[in-house]
């Protein structure tokens, strides 16, 4: 394809952004519309473990959590996915076998990206030879910011065709791009390079995910479908802790870019402690009762 100047990328309206924002959050789901965005959520959630301190111990912990979110109630989905460290993928993916849970790896360097390609393209290889099933890599900012666009678009690419049948969510790191023009930039450079997916964050600095972040990369992707009839996934990470903010970002996602999008296929939610939440809203709406966070595990 004829190389494209991402300075020109569209400028973006950000009191038009904060204001459909603010029309979203004022608005309340109640009763089976809610039930059902609940159990939506947890199906759209991918649970990561992404420490130091990881050992197959805390990954076979997340998996079993990750489809039995709650025993009493056999019949809730499971999680999307669990998302770890290359060196854990063999472990995530035995553990996961038989169920729907997909196993996704972090690569690229993740979470600051500074190494070489060499090394970039190694570590996704790791995690595909692994098994996983989808690759999250994170872009050179430093490259971003430097103007080097080119430079981020190749790497894009060339991670994509390491990742062979899996798919790929390509984590922008949206707390450290500073403006929505250079998200919307950064966003535009992913798409065309192959992602399957686009990301906010990867939930290790503040701000990560926020609603009109991820209405100006809804909006991208909705340009994107237009423009070449080809759905990219999204995915909020980090900062999303309770079924309230989940549901208002369910809301955005129907009403910028269709019923389509709302199954995990095409978005997810990368936020952990948000399961927990999930699960205490609809226990209350079984039970008529809040369940103390005692009852539910951490991992």
């Amino acid at each position: 394809m004829a190389e494209k100047d991402y300075r020109l990328s569209p400028r973006v309206d950000q009191v038009g952004i904060q204001d459909r924002v603010d029309r979203i959050t004022k608005r309340s789901v109640k009763s089976e519309a809610k039930r059902k965005g609940l159990l939506m959520t947890l199906n759209m959630i991918d649970l990561t473990t992404l420490e130091g301190a990881d050992t197959d111990f805390k990954v076979k912990q997340m998996c079993y959590k990750a489809q039995h979110l709650h025993d009493s109630f056999p019949d809730l989905p499971t999680t999307a996915a669990v998302c770890v460290y290359p060196n854990f993928v063999k472990t995530a993916i035995n553990e996961v076998k038989g169920s729907k849970v997909k196993v996704a790896s972090v690569a690229t360097a993740f979470p600051s990206g500074h190494s070489s390609s060499e090394i970039k393209l190694l570590d996704t290889k790791i995690a595909v030879d692994n098994g996983a099933h989808e690759v999250d890599m994170v872009i050179s900012r430093g490259k971003f910011h430097s103007g080097e666009y080119n430079f981020v678009f190749d790497e894009i690419a060339a991670i994509k065709e390491a990742c062979g049948n899996a798919r790929l969510k390509v984590i922008l790191e949206t707390g450290e791009l500073g403006t929505f023009d250079k998200v919307r930039r950064a966003s535009d450079i992913a798409m065309d390079a192959g992602a399957d997916f686009i990301k906010t964050s990867t939930g290790k600095i503040s701000p990560a995910a926020t609603l009109p972040v991820t209405l100006v990369m809804l909006e991208a992707i909705k340009d994107y479908y237009y423009e070449t009839g080809k759905m990219i996934g999204m995915k909020p990470a980090g900062g999303i802790s309770n079924s309230k903010l989940a549901l208002q970002y369910l809301l955005m996602v129907k009403e910028t870019l269709g019923g389509k999008w709302l199954s995990n296929e095409w978005f997810r939610f990368g936020a952990s402690s948000l399961a927990n939440d999930v699960l205490m809203q609809i226990m209350k709406q079984e039970s008529g009762n809040y369940q103390s966070k005692d009852y539910f595990s951490k991992d």
